[in-house]
């Protein structure tokens, strides 16, 4: 075989998610009080719009989460084949050269020179301090000086170009399948959503994906012959860096949830149901975890975790192994502190859920408890948990940031967004100032953090009952 593949615990996790995800999409469209505030959601403008940014996180998130071993040209010598001991992803391998074209250290967007001077033997025998060319960025390039601009105006309108190609085409194909759908003409469709007279706001929906596809493109396209967001400290590609880190942050985000969320709905919902001893139980449980400062529990679970790497150092075959250990530990810590509130929401819901008429006639005709906790109670506080979610979310992408940059997040060899943050809050008392590292980590986090905060606005107004829509 080629390759290998390689399944870390966070991937495990990720396709243990989607999977969920995928069940909870079949049973949902089954459910018309739960099938109709999706719909919603799905005809709000904002809701269709972030929802394709928060697609094509994913979808980075998911090449990502696919690792594998290479194949080595060189057998071993009893003549078997040999696997290289580096874990990549799919994105790793689709992004190839900005991981492999490394330069020597700094250099800024787009530039075809270091950003810091370096001393150069000269033919003469002198030696002179300057500003080193690139080893890639703009080596084509004879005269930077003079054609430098010229060469980025034309690759950029290169790739836009191919971005809107891709789009016209994707557009003519939600043409066409929309009218065989509607059994109408294709022009009738295209007056349609040019109006924007449709169920679904396609015209919304194909702006937003425009506006995507003509950004990848033209960065796709300067991306092989510029560092288009410069290099760090060691000359890594810091867009490299970016898209990286996504992984990163949807995971802390996702697998955190999954984590607190079958914790949180179980003892919720126990301790507003069964009330008594129960509930006693349940609020001393979380009360007394609430009390414990969380940076705190968090710090020492990192410290005893490293302890136990360093003393078991064999048992990891690759630093990703290590990195992703890590992770998955702080993914378990976050969860288990952060359940605590949905968990309070729960019990308050499910305390006031008991005493409905359809649940006390339920006692009354001698239906078990289990049965009324899945049909009546939790059916009726879904909408909590959704809601809860989606605004969560956000907070646990900003809380990896937070501890990466007091040293006790996600592995220092791991991309992140709290990684990047933490090693340019240095670069920022360089002159001249490098300042492309923490912009980069800024812009992908809060686009990232922005999206899932308006899309859980539109979630909370889709299932809030007080609001009577159609």
């Amino acid at each position: 075989m080629p390759l290998i593949p390689v399944v870390l615990w966070t991937d495990a996790l990720v396709f243990l998610l989607l999977a969920v995800i995928a069940l909870f999409a079949v049973w949902a469209a089954r459910h018309a009080h739960l099938r109709a505030p999706w719909l919603r959601v799905l005809h709000s403008r904002v809701g269709i719009a972030t929802l394709i940014v928060l697609l094509a996180y994913g979808s980075i998130g998911l090449l990502d989460s696919v690792h594998l071993r290479l194949k080595l040209d060189q057998p071993d010598a009893a003549g078997d084949i040999r696997y290289a001991p580096e874990v990549l992803s799919l994105l790793d391998l689709i992004l190839s050269d900005l991981r492999t074209q490394q330069e020597k250290t700094y250099s800024a967007p787009f530039a075809t020179h270091l950003h810091t001077k370096d001393a150069l033997n000269q033919p003469d025998g002198t030696v002179l301090r300057t500003y080193p060319r690139l080893q890639y960025g703009g080596a084509h390039l004879v005269d930077p000086e003079r054609d430098r601009w010229d060469d980025i105006t034309h690759r950029a309108l290169t790739g836009l170009t191919k971005g809107a190609i891709l789009w016209a085409l994707l557009v003519v194909a939600l043409i066409l399948w929309q009218a065989v759908r509607q059994q109408q003409s294709v022009s009738a469709v295209l007056g349609c959503i040019l109006r924007g007279r449709t169920r679904l706001p396609w015209r919304t929906a194909l702006s937003t994906l425009l506006l995507l596809l003509l950004l990848v493109g033209g960065i796709s396209e300067l991306a092989l012959t510029y560092h288009v967001l410069g290099t760090d400290k060691v000359g890594e590609n810091v867009l490299y860096q970016a898209l990286k880190s996504i992984r990163t942050g949807l995971l802390i985000g996702t697998l955190t949830t999954l984590i607190m969320l079958p914790a949180a709905i179980l003892l919720g919902i126990m301790a507003g149901y069964f009330r008594g001893w129960v509930d006693d139980v349940i609020q001393y449980l979380y009360t007394t975890l609430n009390s414990i400062p969380g940076v705190l529990l968090i710090a020492a679970t990192i410290l005893m975790l490293q302890v136990y790497m360093s003393n078991h150092a064999d048992a990891f075959a690759s630093l990703v192994e290590r990195a992703d250990l890590r992770l998955l530990c702080l993914c378990l810590i976050l969860g288990v502190t952060s359940w605590t509130g949905l968990c309070r929401l729960l019990r308050g819901e499910a305390l006031k859920l008991r005493e409905i008429d359809y649940v006390q006639a339920a006692h009354a005709l001698g239906v078990g408890h289990f049965t009324i906790i899945t049909r009546h109670i939790l059916p009726n506080v879904m909408h909590i948990v959704l809601i809860t979610l989606a605004l969560d979310f956000s907070g646990l992408v900003l809380a990896e940031a937070v501890l990466s940059y007091v040293n006790i997040g996600v592995d220092p060899t791991m991309h992140s967004w709290g990684n990047m943050i933490n090693s340019a809050r240095l670069e920022l008392a360089r002159d001249p100032v490098v300042w492309w590292s923490l912009a980069a980590a800024f812009v992908f986090m809060f686009t990232l953090v922005l999206a899932a905060n308006l899309f859980a606005d539109v979630v909370r107004d889709a299932f809030d009952p007080r609001l009577n829509r159609v």
